[in-house]
């Protein structure tokens, strides 16, 4: 089993697409006083800076740092390049996320050595072709005998890394980790655990089940005991049914005041994070589900930029959708969805990195707007590409007080001039990456 993770993907786009960036601090999330940190480059990592944290302390701990909007449209043609290079290897690619996958190798194209020798030289030759291919980004891989050894494996590469791990050694690569290292440990089975004196895989592996059974359930304790000893025998799903979930609401009067209908959508929102949590899943997308009055019935979605299964991310994403939605006539049925399923946290396997107090807003989304969205809120995010009708392609420095400063160049130039234009300036075009 192979496991391919990408390396700080979201910021690493960024430095290959605007030079100016490269070997600085980047981060990349949402840019608003409640906005969360979906990826920080490596140069920003130095500060502290990590996956999930309020884009208020990234910006007190570095700030320094260039802080971007996402371009998702540039991170699913990354992904696909990279896809594209994994199925070239095997027909077997499990995506779990834009960034990584999993590929069997016991189904590769051409006939895989599998002793170290060869598995190092097979790695080296992936590297560079993803590499080659998506001009310039680097990826860390682990191979092993199971899904969750190779993910691990690749987790303690990083960054730009590789690791083999030899059957039979999967317990002395564990025994040493934190136990927040094995999927489904959180901050809150961590604390459990940590009052009956498990910190590591270790501890995990010589506790009484029947304590452990007591403290966190049989269900969950017979699954993490499975993973302690590297006993992992799924396989790679190529082809996973796309699921959703979602809760609906049908008033018998129509619903007009704002107040209750965000009420509701939170409420619902947190039925849905549980069933999330309940099926050990994260949502990429969510979408709420709006029948009017006279029948007529609306949805609106955003994809956030990292997988989600908390009831405040859901619940604050929603309440911004429907904030869009002209509803003064009256609402006959609320709903709120997810889609984009995947049983991986996208950014990070241990856990505790992805746990953050305080609300979230539509930030977490890093300001990726749908096409209506976009026409109703038009604007200049730092970060998104442009086009200027004199000077060419560039992208947005910053903007504020009606103005809107650009930075002109692209992957394929050196570091280029900043120009400052108004921000109704009609030679001045957002234009999509592709």
């Amino acid at each position: 089993m192979l496991h391919l993770d990408l390396d700080a993907f979201f910021a690493s786009v960024e430095q290959r697409d605007k030079p100016s960036l490269r070997g600085k601090p980047v981060v990349v999330g949402g840019l608003g006083q409640r906005g969360v940190v979906a990826t920080a480059s490596y140069e920003a990592r130095i500060f502290g800076v990590r996956s999930a944290m309020p884009t208020h302390e990234a910006r007190r701990r570095c700030p320094h740092a260039a802080f971007l909007a996402g371009r998702f449209g540039a991170y699913h043609a990354a992904s696909r390049q990279v896809m594209e290079v994994l199925r070239r290897l095997s027909p077997l690619v499990e995506p779990l996320s834009l960034d990584e996958a999993f590929v069997d190798l016991r189904t590769a194209t051409e006939v895989v050595d599998f002793s170290r020798p060869g598995l190092e030289l097979l790695i080296k030759k992936l590297k560079d072709e993803v590499r080659a291919t998506t001009g310039g980004l680097t990826g860390s891989v682990g191979v092993a005998s199971s899904k969750f050894v190779a993910k691990v494996a690749t987790e303690l590469a990083k960054p730009n890394g590789w690791s083999v791990v030899a059957a039979g050694q999967e317990l002395e690569l564990l025994r040493p980790l934190k136990v927040g290292v094995i999927p489904g440990v959180g901050p809150v089975t961590q604390e459990k655990l940590r009052r009956i004196g498990i910190h590591t895989v270790a501890d995990l592996q010589s506790s009484a089940f029947d304590e452990l059974t007591q403290v966190i359930g049989k269900t969950q304790a017979q699954a993490l005991v499975d993973l302690a000893y590297a006993r992992d025998d799924r396989p790679v799903e190529p082809d996973r049914e796309t699921k959703s979930i979602s809760v609906e609401d049908t008033f018998e009067t129509d619903l007009v005041a704002r107040d209750e209908l965000a009420t509701i959508l939170l409420r619902d929102a947190r039925q849905v994070a549980s069933r999330l949590r309940a099926a050990g899943l994260f949502a990429h997308t969510v979408s709420i589900k709006v029948r009017l009055h006279d029948f007529s019935t609306l949805t609106r979605s955003r994809t956030l930029l990292s997988a989600t299964d908390r009831a405040d991310v859901i619940g604050s994403v929603a309440t911004s959708l429907l904030s869009g939605v002209d509803a003064t006539g009256g609402v006959r049925l609320l709903g709120v969805g997810v889609a984009g399923l995947t049983d991986v946290l996208q950014d990070d396997l241990f856990a505790a990195d992805h746990s953050i107090e305080g609300p979230a807003t539509e930030d977490v989304a890093a300001d990726h707007l749908s096409p209506e969205e976009e026409r109703v809120r038009p604007g200049w995010p730092a970060g998104v590409d442009v086009e200027h009708d004199q000077y060419g392609s560039g992208w947005v420095w910053g903007s504020g007080l009606s103005r809107v400063t650009v930075r002109f160049e692209t992957r394929d130039t050196p570091p280029g001039p900043v120009r400052t234009f108004a921000s109704d300036d009609p030679a001045l075009h957002r234009v999509e990456p592709h």
